[in-house]
């Protein structure tokens, strides 16, 4: 007796268009650094906590955008907002808010605890997902303050967020970190394309 099976799923194709775009959302990080220094260089829990939370609140909005519907801002946005103060706040303090290449790799890895889990927690995945991207974000920050310092970044102004050399870096690695969940949200083609799919707009 024979079964019949369904025809196998074809393969998502390689999210290059999403991928490229959420690559261009470093753009946001620029910003959301000079947003949150408008409070003065990062000296005391007062300045890490406002800073922080402009920093990140308009890094959650760019990545949101960045992401094409993936990261729905309605959670997206307050979780960054919220994580990076938090964490700022915890990093700046944990070194006493010095900026040697240790300190600030310290910071950003301690800045990225708080912030790692918070976006976890808005993530459109699976626990295993969400675990990755708690454990990454720490590591990303950390790495993304090194590669700053080294450069040659004037770290010593008390920055919210490392430079745009770091910001590559960072992006970069995260999208491809992000690539299971890019490949979710990419078209098929062929027989598939003509499934019908429910659409969720860009802002929930």
């Amino acid at each position: 007796m024979t079964q019949n099976r369904p025809p196998d799923a074809p393969p998502a194709a390689f999210p290059w268009r999403r991928l490229g775009i959420w690559t261009l959302g470093f753009l946001a990080f620029p910003l959301a650094g000079i947003l949150g220094g408008v409070v003065g260089p990062v000296d005391d829990p007062a300045s890490a906590l406002v800073g922080g939370a402009v920093t990140g609140l308009v890094l959650g909005a760019g990545q949101s955008a960045a992401s094409l519907g993936l990261l729905r801002p309605v959670r997206w946005i307050p979780s960054t907002t919220v994580g990076m103060a938090a964490g700022l706040v915890l990093g700046a303090a944990a070194v006493g808010y010095r900026t040697t290449l240790a300190d600030l790799a310290l910071m950003g890895l301690l800045t990225g605890i708080p912030l790692g889990v918070a976006q976890a927690a808005a993530l459109p995945a699976d626990l295993r997902h969400r675990i990755g991207w708690a454990i990454l974000v720490p590591l990303l920050w950390a790495l993304g303050w090194t590669v700053t310092t080294l450069v040659g970044v004037d770290v010593e102004s008390g920055y919210t967020i490392f430079g745009s050399t770091g910001v590559v870096t960072v992006t970069v690695l995260a999208g491809l970190a992000l690539l299971p969940l890019l490949r979710r949200g990419t078209r098929p083609t062929g027989a598939a394309a003509a499934q019908p799919t429910a659409t969720v707009p860009w802002w929930k």
